[in-house]
């Protein structure tokens, strides 16, 4: 099996650049994570990204119930709460999981909201 940095020593997700994460959310097999709130998610949001909100108690299942053979690009507001979800993702039995570093707060890639 192939895998990319996000299987470091330390088990720790890779926060990585908006280039990086733009060029990587193009990949066949990647699936784009937002780990806000709902209403978040509706102000502002990367197009084609999956909501599964970091504060609902059912996170925890909700991400068990997603395919581990994926790569998942997790984004929030400002990096840290899909910097917790990516290691929960990690000790969890996935291998490939990043973190847009500086969340959406800093991201120039394309957006859209339901406003």
């Amino acid at each position: 099996m192939i895998s990319n940095n996000s299987s470091n020593e330390n088990n720790q997700v890779p926060n990585i650049s908006n280039e990086s994460f733009q060029e990587g959310i193009k990949g066949n097999n990647a699936v784009l994570l937002d780990v806000r709130t709902p209403q978040e998610h509706s102000e502002k949001r990367i197009p084609n990204s999956i909501l599964i909100n970091i504060y609902d108690s059912e996170f925890a299942d909700e991400i068990d119930l997603l395919d581990k053979s994926k790569s998942y690009y997790v984004y929030c507001r400002s990096g840290n709460r899909s910097f917790h979800a990516g290691n929960y993702m990690l000790k969890t039995g996935f291998k490939e999981v990043y973190n847009l570093a500086a969340g959406i707060i800093q991201w120039n890639g394309e957006t859209e909201s339901d406003f």
